[in-house]
């Protein structure tokens, strides 16, 4: 089976059409979520550090 690299480029650029224009704009505010704090004990939403400092989320496994 040979790759086929224009088919692919070319699937790749439609999920990007078709998911682009749902996602967050540069500079829009970001969408609310809520995940839990590192102990994995207390939910933490994004809305509550809203007009505090920015935000930085760091997401990786520390297996």
């Amino acid at each position: 089976m040979v790759f086929d690299a224009f088919k692919y480029r070319n699937q790749m650029r439609s999920w990007q059409k078709k998911h682009d224009a749902v996602a967050p704009k540069a500079g829009a505010m970001a969408p609310d979520f809520e995940l839990r704090d590192a102990r994995g004990e207390s939910p933490v939403r994004l809305s509550a550090f809203r007009g505090n400092k920015p935000v930085a989320l760091v997401l990786g496994s520390y297996t």
